[in-house]
């Protein structure tokens, strides 16, 4: 990890097109303004994570979708294959 100081106002840069302001000083907290290109997500910690747990839930799921031969009424012409034939 990389540790670096900076005072209100000023800036720091990762790679060309990301750049980091610290904006606001309080006891307690920093508050710091992203400057990134739109195709980059950006989210806090816990909403990351959150978003990280979904998908691994989505993943896990056991999804049964039900047989298309029932959803599918049979044809007396075997060589029908559908909309607009063979």
């Amino acid at each position: 990890m990389l540790i670096l100081s900076r005072k209100l106002n000023e800036q720091i840069m990762i790679g060309d097109k990301i750049e980091l302001s610290v904006l606001e000083l309080r006891r307690d907290h920093v508050k710091i303004g992203i400057d990134a290109p739109s195709d980059v997500k950006i989210y806090r910690r816990e909403v990351y994570e959150a978003i990280q747990e979904e998908n691994r839930a989505a993943a896990r799921a056991d999804i049964r979708l039900p047989a298309l031969d029932d959803m599918i009424e049979p044809t007396d012409d075997p060589s029908d294959t559908g909309p607009g034939g063979p």
